[in-house]
């Protein structure tokens, strides 16, 4: 089945064939009908699934049928955790918004940097992508209003209704409209998640996608038995020895990022850190230049990883495994995706065995295991 046949606007269908999506993802597939017929859908889908354009692109299309609207009211309000997500599913609706004779624009607000320029840009916005804190400041401002809301989008709903976001959260729903179409998308279906749809969701389409596992068929996995203390050498041999050009390297903590970059630059390989102690301004030139191959490779946090979308990253390296078996398929996850094959590298120390054990027992996979005794590291 093909996007034509799910009843987008011509200007989409335009703009996804130059785009160069030929095929609609499961959750597309099932997700753009319901909402162009303004039903509630909860999505539960992971990294990887198609989920922003599933509603990013249905929700476009009933836009275009929208003919007046006041200025800071907006039509579409869409909730996310992070800031860095609020920028990525900004940029895919003005993606996609771009070929419409009839503007729609799109505008992405979040905390961290001066709130001056984000209220000045909010006249005339039609889809509001916005972090909770950041959004209840613009309201008290006076800055938007949502009278004219005809639908609430909660992405990555999982984490906007945990605890860290309740009061937020509960001061937004508070003050929004009750006739609107909701639209909820999580990785998981919490208990959290599954109480706030019995509230927020009126006769809901229910869609579970179970990507995570088919993700992982796409992605070659090799573990390297490794010293902690030659972590290092042998992560410049592998980017030297492999030719590696766009590589994503995930370190347990801010400190460790900045150390294992600052070697890989020392030995002559150009290497940037980001984490949440970098500025807004630098975060996003370091991910426009590694995302666009100026920058060869990225050592992570987990919690900035999540928010680094490349349709086809080769490269993803586990320098020091994550907490969980969860975390580590979502670092694995950021390879292996548009049908596309990619290649994940864990390094083994002794002291982590048991628990990379433990990860390949969660994901029901066994992983090539390479001992690295006659690979010499003296000269790297």
């Amino acid at each position: 089945m093909s996007f034509k046949t799910l009843g987008l606007s011509h200007a989409l269908l335009a703009e996804l064939a130059a785009q160069q999506f030929t095929q609609p993802y499961p959750i597309q597939l099932k997700a753009i009908p319901a909402i162009l017929e303004k039903r509630d859908v909860l999505g539960i889908a992971g990294t990887g699934s198609g989920k922003t354009a599933s509603y990013v692109l249905p929700i476009l299309t009933n836009l275009q049928k929208v003919q007046t609207k006041k200025d800071r009211h907006i039509h579409v309000l869409v909730l996310v955790p992070t800031r860095e997500l609020a920028k990525q599913v900004n940029e895919v609706f003005r993606t996609f918004a771009q070929g419409f004779k009839q503007k729609i624009r799109s505008s992405a607000v979040f905390g961290g940097v001066s709130i001056n320029p984000q209220m000045m840009g909010m006249q005339h916005v039609d889809v509001l992508v916005a972090t909770p804190g950041r959004l209840l400041q613009l309201v008290r401002a006076h800055a938007v209003h949502f009278s004219e809301l005809k639908t609430l989008v909660l992405d990555e709903a999982d984490k906007l209704l945990n605890a860290e976001f309740a009061d937020e959260m509960n001061q937004i729903l508070a003050i929004l409209p009750h006739t609107r179409q909701n639209l909820l998308y999580s990785a998981t279906l919490t208990d959290t998640v599954k109480q706030i749809h019995q509230i927020l969701l009126h006769d809901p389409l229910i869609i579970k996608i179970e990507s995570e596992e088919s993700d992982i068929e796409l992605i070659e996995q090799k573990a390297y038995m490794v010293a902690d203390s030659e972590k290092g050498p042998l992560l410049r041999y592998l980017i030297r020895e492999q030719k590696m050009k766009q590589v994503l390297v995930f370190a347990s903590s801010i400190a460790r990022a900045d150390r294992v970059a600052e070697k890989l630059r020392k030995h002559g390989i150009e290497a940037r850190s980001i984490h949440r102690k970098k500025s807004q301004g630098a975060r996003t030139d370091l991910l426009t230049k590694f995302k666009h191959g100026k920058l060869p490779v990225l050592v992570a946090t987990d919690l900035l990883g999540r928010g680094i979308d490349i349709e086809y990253l080769p490269y993803v390296i586990n320098y020091e495994l994550p907490r969980s078996p969860k975390m580590f398929i979502h670092r694995i996850g950021r390879t292996g995706r548009a049908q596309r094959h990619g290649k994940a590298i864990s390094l083994i120390s002794p002291e982590e065995e048991n628990h990379f054990w433990v990860i390949e027992k969660k994901m029901n996979k066994h992983v090539e295991k390479i001992k690295t005794d006659d690979i010499d590291l003296s000269r790297v």
